[in-house]
Protein backbone atom coordinates (compact mmCIF):
# COMPACT_ATOMS: atom_id res chain seq x y z
CA UNK A 1 0.00 0.00 0.00
CA UNK A 2 2.75 2.41 0.89
CA UNK A 3 4.45 1.81 -2.47
CA UNK A 4 1.20 2.60 -4.27
CA UNK A 5 0.82 5.84 -2.30
CA UNK A 6 4.40 6.82 -3.15
CA UNK A 7 3.81 6.00 -6.81
CA UNK A 8 0.56 7.99 -6.83
CA UNK A 9 2.22 11.16 -5.55
CA UNK A 10 5.33 10.67 -7.67
CA UNK A 11 2.98 10.59 -10.66
CA UNK A 12 1.27 13.81 -9.53
CA UNK A 13 4.64 15.51 -9.11
CA UNK A 14 5.77 14.48 -12.59
CA UNK A 15 2.49 15.59 -14.20
CA UNK A 16 2.94 19.25 -13.23
CA UNK A 17 5.90 19.45 -15.61
CA UNK A 18 3.85 17.90 -18.43
CA UNK A 19 0.71 20.06 -18.35
CA UNK A 20 0.31 21.67 -21.75
CA UNK A 21 -1.07 25.19 -22.09
CA UNK A 22 -2.03 26.66 -25.45
CA UNK A 23 -3.59 29.88 -26.59
CA UNK A 24 -6.38 30.24 -29.16
CA UNK A 25 -3.88 30.15 -32.05
CA UNK A 26 -2.46 26.86 -30.77
CA UNK A 27 0.81 28.36 -29.53
CA UNK A 28 2.25 26.51 -26.53
CA UNK A 29 2.83 28.60 -23.42
CA UNK A 30 4.89 27.95 -20.32
CA UNK A 31 2.52 26.63 -17.63
CA UNK A 32 3.02 29.59 -15.30
CA UNK A 33 2.74 32.07 -18.15
CA UNK A 34 -0.55 30.37 -19.05
CA UNK A 35 -1.82 30.89 -15.48
CA UNK A 36 -0.78 34.54 -15.69
CA UNK A 37 -2.47 35.06 -19.05
CA UNK A 38 -5.69 33.38 -17.90
CA UNK A 39 -5.69 35.55 -14.77
CA UNK A 40 -5.13 38.69 -16.86
CA UNK A 41 -8.00 37.68 -19.16
CA UNK A 42 -10.34 37.27 -16.18
CA UNK A 43 -9.25 40.59 -14.67
CA UNK A 44 -9.70 42.46 -17.95
CA UNK A 45 -13.21 41.11 -18.50
CA UNK A 46 -14.38 41.40 -14.88
CA UNK A 47 -13.09 44.98 -14.66
CA UNK A 48 -15.56 45.82 -17.43
CA UNK A 49 -18.46 44.23 -15.54
CA UNK A 50 -18.50 40.83 -17.23
CA UNK A 51 -19.24 37.60 -15.40
CA UNK A 52 -17.60 34.20 -15.14
CA UNK A 53 -19.47 30.96 -15.89
CA UNK A 54 -18.38 27.40 -15.10
CA UNK A 55 -19.59 24.14 -16.67
CA UNK A 56 -18.66 20.52 -16.02
CA UNK A 57 -20.11 17.03 -15.49
CA UNK A 58 -19.72 14.85 -12.40
CA UNK A 59 -16.58 15.79 -10.46
CA UNK A 60 -16.04 18.64 -12.94
CA UNK A 61 -19.49 19.92 -11.94
CA UNK A 62 -18.35 19.87 -8.31
CA UNK A 63 -15.21 21.80 -9.28
CA UNK A 64 -17.44 24.24 -11.20
CA UNK A 65 -19.68 24.84 -8.19
CA UNK A 66 -16.74 25.22 -5.82
CA UNK A 67 -14.89 27.63 -8.09
CA UNK A 68 -17.97 29.73 -8.86
CA UNK A 69 -18.49 30.10 -5.11
CA UNK A 70 -14.82 31.00 -4.54
CA UNK A 71 -14.54 33.45 -7.45
CA UNK A 72 -17.66 35.15 -6.10
CA UNK A 73 -17.08 34.87 -2.35
CA UNK A 74 -13.31 35.25 -2.12
CA UNK A 75 -12.55 37.05 -5.36
CA UNK A 76 -15.59 39.34 -5.35
CA UNK A 77 -16.38 38.56 -9.00
CA UNK A 78 -19.76 37.69 -10.46
CA UNK A 79 -19.56 33.94 -11.05
CA UNK A 80 -22.06 31.14 -11.62
CA UNK A 81 -22.05 27.40 -12.31
CA UNK A 82 -24.89 26.00 -14.40
CA UNK A 83 -25.48 22.81 -12.43
CA UNK A 84 -28.50 23.41 -10.21
CA UNK A 85 -30.44 20.13 -10.12
CA UNK A 86 -33.74 21.67 -11.23
CA UNK A 87 -32.04 23.44 -14.12
CA UNK A 88 -30.21 20.29 -15.20
CA UNK A 89 -33.29 18.09 -15.09
CA UNK A 90 -35.65 20.54 -16.75
CA UNK A 91 -33.28 21.34 -19.63
CA UNK A 92 -32.43 17.64 -20.02
CA UNK A 93 -36.10 16.72 -20.06
CA UNK A 94 -37.13 19.46 -22.50
CA UNK A 95 -34.15 19.49 -24.87
CA UNK A 96 -31.93 16.47 -24.10
CA UNK A 97 -28.88 16.20 -21.88
CA UNK A 98 -26.48 17.23 -24.63
CA UNK A 99 -28.06 20.73 -24.47
CA UNK A 100 -27.88 21.05 -20.68
CA UNK A 101 -25.26 23.84 -20.77
CA UNK A 102 -25.96 25.23 -24.21
CA UNK A 103 -29.49 26.39 -23.32
CA UNK A 104 -28.63 28.27 -20.08
CA UNK A 105 -25.66 29.87 -21.83
CA UNK A 106 -27.94 31.05 -24.63
CA UNK A 107 -30.14 32.70 -22.01
CA UNK A 108 -27.62 34.08 -19.50
CA UNK A 109 -24.33 34.73 -21.30
CA UNK A 110 -23.52 38.26 -22.38
CA UNK A 111 -20.87 39.26 -24.88
CA UNK A 112 -17.35 39.20 -23.37
CA UNK A 113 -18.28 37.05 -20.36
CA UNK A 114 -15.84 34.22 -19.58
CA UNK A 115 -16.62 30.49 -19.60
CA UNK A 116 -14.49 27.93 -17.76
CA UNK A 117 -15.26 24.64 -19.58
CA UNK A 118 -14.04 21.67 -17.52
CA UNK A 119 -14.04 18.10 -18.87
CA UNK A 120 -11.64 15.31 -17.95
CA UNK A 121 -12.02 13.64 -21.35
CA UNK A 122 -12.48 16.85 -23.31
CA UNK A 123 -15.07 14.97 -25.34
CA UNK A 124 -18.35 15.59 -23.46
CA UNK A 125 -20.89 16.67 -26.05
CA UNK A 126 -22.74 18.95 -23.64
CA UNK A 127 -19.50 20.79 -22.81
CA UNK A 128 -18.56 21.17 -26.48
CA UNK A 129 -22.05 22.50 -27.30
CA UNK A 130 -21.76 24.89 -24.35
CA UNK A 131 -18.49 26.24 -25.74
CA UNK A 132 -20.03 26.61 -29.20
CA UNK A 133 -22.97 28.47 -27.69
CA UNK A 134 -20.79 30.84 -25.70
CA UNK A 135 -18.62 31.57 -28.76
CA UNK A 136 -21.77 32.64 -30.64
CA UNK A 137 -22.21 35.21 -27.84
CA UNK A 138 -18.61 36.38 -28.41
CA UNK A 139 -17.48 35.31 -24.96
CA UNK A 140 -14.00 34.29 -23.84
CA UNK A 141 -13.23 30.66 -22.98
CA UNK A 142 -10.75 28.89 -20.72
CA UNK A 143 -10.70 25.10 -21.12
CA UNK A 144 -9.44 22.40 -18.79
CA UNK A 145 -9.17 18.87 -20.16
CA UNK A 146 -7.21 15.63 -19.96
CA UNK A 147 -7.04 12.10 -21.38
CA UNK A 148 -6.19 12.26 -25.12
CA UNK A 149 -3.78 15.01 -26.16
CA UNK A 150 -5.90 16.12 -29.12
CA UNK A 151 -9.31 15.92 -27.46
CA UNK A 152 -11.79 18.36 -29.05
CA UNK A 153 -12.01 20.70 -26.05
CA UNK A 154 -8.25 21.20 -25.80
CA UNK A 155 -8.13 23.69 -28.68
CA UNK A 156 -11.40 25.61 -28.25
CA UNK A 157 -10.37 28.15 -25.62
CA UNK A 158 -8.57 31.44 -25.54
CA UNK A 159 -6.38 29.51 -23.07
CA UNK A 160 -6.36 25.72 -22.84
CA UNK A 161 -4.96 23.67 -19.95
CA UNK A 162 -4.41 20.00 -20.80
CA UNK A 163 -3.38 17.45 -18.14
CA UNK A 164 -1.69 14.44 -19.82
CA UNK A 165 -3.28 11.61 -17.86
CA UNK A 166 -5.98 9.03 -18.58
CA UNK A 167 -6.84 8.75 -14.89
CA UNK A 168 -9.68 10.87 -13.51
CA UNK A 169 -8.10 11.57 -10.12
CA UNK A 170 -4.94 13.37 -11.29
CA UNK A 171 -6.81 15.24 -14.05
CA UNK A 172 -9.45 16.47 -11.61
CA UNK A 173 -6.86 17.37 -8.96
CA UNK A 174 -4.96 19.53 -11.41
CA UNK A 175 -8.09 21.11 -12.90
CA UNK A 176 -9.14 22.16 -9.41
CA UNK A 177 -5.65 23.35 -8.58
CA UNK A 178 -5.35 25.39 -11.79
CA UNK A 179 -8.66 27.14 -11.12
CA UNK A 180 -7.59 27.91 -7.55
CA UNK A 181 -4.22 29.19 -8.76
CA UNK A 182 -5.88 31.51 -11.30
CA UNK A 183 -8.17 32.87 -8.59
CA UNK A 184 -5.38 33.26 -6.02
CA UNK A 185 -3.17 34.94 -8.62
CA UNK A 186 -5.97 37.45 -9.29
CA UNK A 187 -6.52 38.06 -5.58
CA UNK A 188 -2.79 38.59 -4.99
CA UNK A 189 -2.64 40.99 -7.95
CA UNK A 190 -5.55 43.02 -6.56
CA UNK A 191 -3.97 43.07 -3.10
CA UNK A 192 -0.67 44.35 -4.51
CA UNK A 193 -2.40 47.04 -6.58
CA UNK A 194 -4.66 48.59 -3.92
Amino acid sequence: MRKYAESYYDNLLSLIKSIRVTDKEGNELNFYHGIEMAAKLVISQVDYGHKIMFIGNGASAAISSHMAADFWGNGRMRAIAFNDSSLLTSVSNDFGYKHVFEKPIEMFADSSDILFAISSSGESENILLGVRSVRLKECKVITLSGFDKDNPLSSLGDYNFYVPSHSYGPVEIYHHSICHCILNTIMQHKKNNV
